[in-house]
């Protein structure tokens, strides 16, 4: 069983350098960039050309890392952990990571602290491939109980891209996919556009095409419908933040598609690591923050033209006012269970996420 070849982030010792994939310029081409300092590892997080919680948690853990060549004394740490974590307000994997290399680099010599911090980034990377691994054997057991059952293919319904491109391999809500997939077990992926940003449509849709998994492109509010249908056996989506409850922030429209599970009895599952539990969150509508961000994503809409090249076009007038929250919350009273690196976990999900974290 291979890994998906899809390698979103590649860190380059010897010459101090991270290389991404620029996710922005997908599905229209493969650009590889270069990052070689904090402040280019800042931008790429906050322009999304590198995105989803953990791939944005590694970045960040290599952008720290790159200041400390620069400037290892205690302030040039603090400066550079702030502009980091200054990027993206909502994904917890983001503190999680910058905390984990300060933790690693903070009482060693400055001399030290850049080639630690450095260790530290490829353990969090190397990390984040054997846990999606691990979230695909346990999640691979619920769609085969489908498959078991007489579901062929088994059909998932996704949200946004929790994929390869958005970790250092697997993917979370995509592993127990890729497995199924691998050990032969037919499934179909209806994929969710993930408006305004096209995640779904742009990214999902084209990693999934590279690893030749059968699935469909669907308007977002089409969901619904499928599943009143009977077409959706089940939901698998990642998550950006958890609380200790079990309620879950994930990309906007993800709140929509788990009512309409509900209603319509679709089991419902989300996958993420331990990392991305906030345990400070005990409420995730009232404690976590929902990232704003520019009304012209929603007013405009980027893709290729019939020649291959990038185009960008508006669909509403200049002047109309938009609200884009990026993410919402989907209480864990809607969550029919919870897909980790250590298990599955159910009801009670304040009591069940302690038990397999102690």
């Amino acid at each position: 069983m291979k890994t998906p070849d899809i390698q979103p982030l590649r860190a380059l010792h010897a010459s101090r350098t991270i290389e991404i994939a620029d996710q922005t310029r997908l599905p229209g081409e493969w650009k590889i960039v270069s990052l070689t300092s904090a402040g280019e590892a800042a931008h790429a997080i906050r322009t999304m050309q590198v995105r989803g919680a953990p791939l944005i948690g590694a970045t960040a853990a290599y952008g720290l890392a790159l200041a400390l060549y620069v400037d290892p004394s205690n302030s040039g740490l603090r400066d550079a952990y702030a502009l980091l974590l200054a990027t993206r307000p909502t994904a917890v994997n983001l503190r999680w990571a910058l905390d984990r290399v300060v933790k690693a680099v903070s009482s060693l010599a400055a001399a030290s602290r850049a080639e630690a911090a450095w260790r530290e980034a490829d353990a969090i990377a190397e990390e984040d491939v054997k846990t999606n691994l691990a979230i695909g054997h346990y999640g691979v057991a619920l769609i085969k109980r489908l498959a078991a059952d007489g579901h062929n293919p088994v059909q998932i319904l996704t949200h946004c891209n929790a994929g390869a491109l958005a970790t250092l391999g697997w993917g979370t809500a995509t592993a127990p996919i890729y497995v199924a997939h691998d050990s032969n077990v037919a499934v179909h992926v209806w994929v969710s556009e993930t408006r305004p940003r096209m995640q779904g449509a742009r990214l999902t849709a084209w990693e999934l095409r590279a690893s030749k998994v059968p699935h469909t492109l669907i308007v977002d509010a089409a969901g619904a419908l499928l599943m009143q249908q009977g077409r959706v056996d089940l939901i698998l989506v990642g998550a950006d933040r958890v609380a200790a409850n079990g309620d879950v922030c994930n990309k906007i429209g993800t709140y929509l598609k788990a009512l309409a599970a509900r209603a319509n009895d679709v089991p419902f599952y989300v996958a993420f690591p331990t990392t991305t539990i906030d345990w400070n969150v005990e409420d995730a509508l009232d404690d976590i923050p929902i990232e704003e961000r520019s009304g012209d994503e929603v007013r405009k809409i980027r893709g290729l033209d019939d020649d291959g090249d990038f185009a960008e076009v508006t669909i509403a007038p200049k002047a109309t006012a938009v609200a884009n929250p990026a993410f919402d919350v989907t209480p864990a009273e809607l969550v029919t269970a919870i897909i980790t690196e250590r298990g599955v976990v159910r009801a009670p999900y304040d009591r069940e996420l302690a038990r397999i974290t102690s």
